[in-house]
């Protein structure tokens, strides 16, 4: 279970889920609502009956060196043609996946496509299970911070369990299932996200999947800590339709390596502007490099910190403001591989216009 090091208190934990346990499952009461006099508690079964037949339990085994082993996560149907949508980690390396639907029955499922980087894979049943049925894509670009949602999933392998909370931030950026390339635009959430969750659907209370489950941050890197990460619907919306129809996806390349513009680093560069993306390097014989684009050219000491300067600063990308590094990264995965993106620089303080043809990703390569 790959892990990376945010704070000395806090990791970034990939949620494959684990063999099941006993472990207690933790609940949550909405405030009561109250109405003329008297006190109502609101209440979630009718949308959980509706929900629940589009969920399902995976189990996956594998055997590595002669020694077997098992796992557990979740997933949801996309497609009455028997496709399901889940976590790359949670399926990639399996021998045989075995999906369990709401009402218990078990059916084998193959691999149809997927992808590390975004971290999502698509497998398929032969049949449904009567009366499960597809659960319908959301918008997450309209995913707004303190909206109710709701998180079903297989955590602890306890199948069917549903954890309520609100969207706790937008716009998060969370590496891949590779740990090299970044998920631009995830949904933070504070309802349960435990191992064996991971390739569930995070639902808004209409009824819609706006994310689906894939990491937490927590202090023991094993189980809810109330920070809890979704990739967005709409990464799946542009993902699953390719994994099914060629079983990988190939992400644009820029070929750059950055950071969001500081304080520090706009002291360090004397820039006019707190916002954009700063370019620390180009990647030799990238995109960004053959357009032009330049990285740091050497660092600076300030208050004792050595920062890079000289690196050129993205403000705009096809005319629309970069605030951050992670918005570059979201304008560069809006394209498609041999498309342009027209880029609006600073360097030395001047602005400058410079075009990129995109390139298809080396493996490994980040931005």
């Amino acid at each position: 279970r790959a892990s990376q090091q945010i704070t000395p208190e806090a990791t970034w934990t990939l949620v494959p889920g684990a063999a099941a346990t006993q472990e207690a499952v933790a609940t949550f009461t909405p405030p009561a609502i109250e109405e003329g006099g008297e006190v109502q508690e609101p209440s979630f079964v009718p949308l959980y009956g509706q929900l629940n037949p589009g969920v399902v339990n995976i189990q996956v085994f594998l055997q590595r060196q002669g020694v077997p082993g098992a796992g557990a996560g979740s997933g949801f149907i996309l497609s009455e043609e028997g496709y399901i949508l889940t976590n790359h980690h949670v399926v990639a390396s399996a021998d045989r996946i075995t999906v369990i639907f709401w009402d218990g029955t078990e059916a084998n499922a193959e691999l149809i496509g997927s992808d590390a980087d975004s971290d999502l894979a698509v497998i398929q049943v032969e049949e449904l299970a009567e009366g499960a049925h597809p659960l319908p894509l959301g918008d997450s670009d309209r995913v707004e911070v303190g909206e109710w949602v709701l998180a079903i999933g297989n955590p602890f392998g306890l199948g069917s369990s549903m954890t309520l909370g609100i969207v706790s931030a937008v716009g998060r950026t969370i590496p891949g299932a590779n740990r090299t390339f970044a998920i631009p635009e995830a949904i933070q959430t504070d309802a349960a996200i435990n191992p064996g969750n991971s390739g569930g659907p995070l639902m808004n209370l209409q009824g819609e999947v706006i994310g689906i489950n894939a990491q937490i941050a927590s202090g023991s890197g094993q189980a809810n800590a109330g920070v809890g990460f979704a990739i967005p619907s709409n990464t799946a919306r542009r993902v699953a339709p390719v994994l099914i129809e060629s079983g990988s996806y190939q992400w644009p390349w820029l070929g750059v390596r950055g950071s969001s513009v500081n304080l520090i680093l706009a002291q360090a560069n004397d820039l006019s502007t707190r916002r954009g993306a700063y370019i620390h390097a180009v990647v030799q014989g990238g995109p960004a490099e053959e357009a032009g684009l330049q990285g740091s050219s050497g660092t600076e000491t300030v208050d004792g910190l050595d920062v890079p300067v000289g690196g050129d600063v993205v403000i705009e990308a096809d005319g629309e403001p970069v605030v951050d590094f992670s918005a570059l990264l979201v304008a560069v995965s809006d394209k498609r591989v041999g498309e342009s993106i027209d880029l609006t620089v600073l360097r030395d303080g001047e602005r400058q216009e410079i075009t990129v043809e995109l390139g298809p990703r080396p493996a490994g390569e980040t931005g």
